[in-house]
């Protein structure tokens, strides 16, 4: 052993001992990583910092952008709300639901990119459901690691396994010829994952500031059950007036803050202003106590209808509240709400007043506005967004729904084809990965879904580090000579013994280095060791090629394992060891699997 190879084999040990430690960021651990490279000489200083160039990087660089699209333009979140239908608010049901889409996509994309946009999905379905994070994201990347597994084009491994082959002068892998062992893994993966999995993870989730949700407002507010739905007669008087016409609030102490017209609400796009005409067979979505809400429709022509929990559900994506409390220098203190012209200035209604933590439900049209008054403000969700910049109030809270829903809900469709074309192209082939992903990242500014501050904030520059800080490693162990010499220690040990346990430990060899390394790299230098023992003992090669290619897709005891283990680190704040404690199993398991089925299918 030349001091090369153990200066390289004491880095990568104290590199571990560094992440298991966890008193210093994984991502300062991976500069470090960086900056001793640099200075040994073991690789060129250029080859310290090339991680920083690599496709991969770029790659996900890019799909956090397509991701932020996704999210801010809505697309995320009708995601989540469609698992979340499927599955409940059940943890259980979610993750039977999540599971399986996430790696039915993974078997013909890359596992990275799944991963990727799942991300936002599933932080949506957490605020909704009001589940921690850190029990789905794990699960998440495992789910996608597995489903990789299941097709020849599903993660790099299986390709190189079945080129390896036709390298060798026999039949290549088919597409398919990864299902059976793939999908029993999947099976028996999932029933870990959902009933045994959450047990071992830990209850932290995302550290950041816990936003009520708008019924939490409405009860805080005590205008929980003054919501009402009211229809225009066509013999109301209403019919041709406006909002302002009908003096609402000051003759029946109700108001009318939306207007549903043909199934479409009014002020998604235009708020209701003083100057909003109402027609017959409009739906008035107002607030008021239950007798002014009676003298109004006695006495204008309307007819109740009740506010149904569905009505609410879609009221919530186009429409929203803020909290704010009233600057000492607003212009509006000492008015009333009419006369501070909340919907003139601000296209806002204010449907709640806090006073001394208190609220004065809904008689407080003519009540002079004092500092330090809380107000809720109801209306289109650009137009909260927009309060930010007013210097009259103090942002106090927003609900957690504003984190799922954005102004820009109508370029939906347009962040859905982008990611449709991009996986289009990604599976043809037409387009190269990491082509496709660059060009639907730059489609995502460009058409308006995201703008290039929002592109830039979307980069997790904790997870890119990382990655690109610990590929000079890998790279270091392969040049040193000290991947060979572990490979080539450990296969001699198992060159007398029987098929079985050959397979069982080019296993564990491919499952433990691809914990370290690139798991294409891994398969890359043991993929032709496997081939040469398997035509040495005058076996069948197919079983050891296919045990290799699924022990390289088993990623899961640590986060630098794989790309997808490092994207769910940071929002899912884990530890290193949490990956030792959930993922260590499910490597236990998907051997045995594979050493079971695997002679089965591809008999010795």
């Amino acid at each position: 052993m030349n001091i090369e190879i153990l200066f390289v084999l004491t880095l990568l040990l104290t590199t571990i001992g560094l992440f298991i430690w966890d008193r210093i960021r994984m991502d300062m651990v991976a500069m470090m990583v960086v900056v001793v490279l640099a200075v040994s000489g073991v690789i060129t200083p250029a080859e310290t910092v090339s991680g920083f160039g690599q496709s991969l990087v770029v790659m996900i660089a890019g799909l956090f952008v397509v991701g932020e699209g996704l999210f801010r333009t809505g697309v995320a979140a009708a995601v989540g709300d469609w698992i979340l239908r499927m599955g409940g608010q059940s943890e259980r049901r979610l993750l039977l639901v999540l599971i399986p889409v996430v790696a039915g996509m993974s078997a013909v994309m890359s596992s990275t990119g799944a991963v990727a946009l799942f991300i936002p999905v599933v932080l949506s379905i957490c605020r909704s459901a009001r589940l921690q994070p850190s029990k789905m994201l794990m699960p998440l990347s495992f789910a996608s690691l597995i489903g990789g597994m299941m097709t020849l084009i599903g993660t790099p491994p299986n390709m190189v396994a079945s080129t390896q082959l036709r390298a060798a002068g026999l039949e290549p892998f088919g597409f398919f010829d990864f299902t059976p062992i793939g999908g029993v893994i999947l099976l028996f993966g999932t029933l870990y994952l959902v009933f045994i999995a959450p047990k071992l993870l830990p209850e932290t989730g995302v550290r950041e500031a816990a936003h009520p949700h708008l019924k939490e407002f409405a009860q805080r507010y005590g205008i929980e059950d003054n919501l009402y739905r009211l229809r225009v007669r066509k013999d109301s008087e209403l019919v041709g007036k406006t909002v302002s016409d009908m003096r609402l609030r000051s003759r029946f102490e109700v108001t009318v803050f939306a207007i549903r017209r043909d199934g479409k609400l009014v002020s998604s796009f235009m708020p209701v202003l003083s100057e909003t005409h109402i027609e017959s067979g409009d739906v008035l979505l107002a607030y008021g106590e239950a007798d002014g809400i009676e003298r109004l429709c006695i006495e204008t022509g309307c007819m109740f209808f009740g506010f149904p929990d569905d009505e609410r559900t879609r009221m919530d994506k186009e429409f929203g509240v803020a909290e704010v409390m009233l600057h000492n220098r607003s212009p509006v203190i000492g008015k009333t709400i009419q006369e501070g012209r909340f919907r003139e200035r601000y296209n806002l209604s204010v449907i709640g007043v806090l006073r001394d933590g208190k609220p004065l439900v809904t008689r407080f049209a003519g009540e002079p506005l004092q500092f330090g008054d809380t107000l809720l403000l109801a209306g289109g969700w650009r137009y909260i967004e927009a309060l930010d910049d007013r210097q009259n109030f103090v942002m106090l809270e927003t609900p957690a729904e504003m984190t799922e829903t954005s102004a820009r809900w109508g370029h939906a469709p347009i962040a859905l084809t982008i990611m449709v074309a991009m996986l289009a192209l990604m599976i043809s082939g037409a387009m190269s990965s990491l082509s496709a992903i660059l060009l639907a990242a730059v489609a995502m500014v460009l058409s308006g879904c995201i703008n290039m501050n929002e592109a830039y904030r979307s980069l997790n520059a904790s997870s890119l580090v990382l990655i690109a800080g610990m590929l000079p490693l890998a790279l270091a162990m392969q040049k040193s000579g000290a991947l060979d010499l572990i490979v080539t220690g450990l296969l001699a040990l198992l060159g007398s013994s029987t098929p079985m346990l050959i397979c069982a430990g080019l296993f564990l060899l491919t499952s433990v280095l691809s914990q370290f390394i690139s798991n294409t790299a891994t398969t890359v230098l043991i993929a032709p060791i496997s081939i040469a023992i398997a035509q040495g003992l005058e076996m069948n090669p197919e079983p050891f090629m296919m045990t290799v290619a699924i022990a390289a897709s088993t990623a899961f005891s640590t986060p630098i394992a794989s790309p997808v283990n490092t994207l769910v680190l940071v929002p899912g704040n884990y530890r290193f060891i949490d990956f030792v404690k959930v993922g260590l199993p499910l490597q236990i398991m998907s051997m045995l699997i594979t050493l079971t089925v695997t002679p089965l299918i591809f008999p010795f």
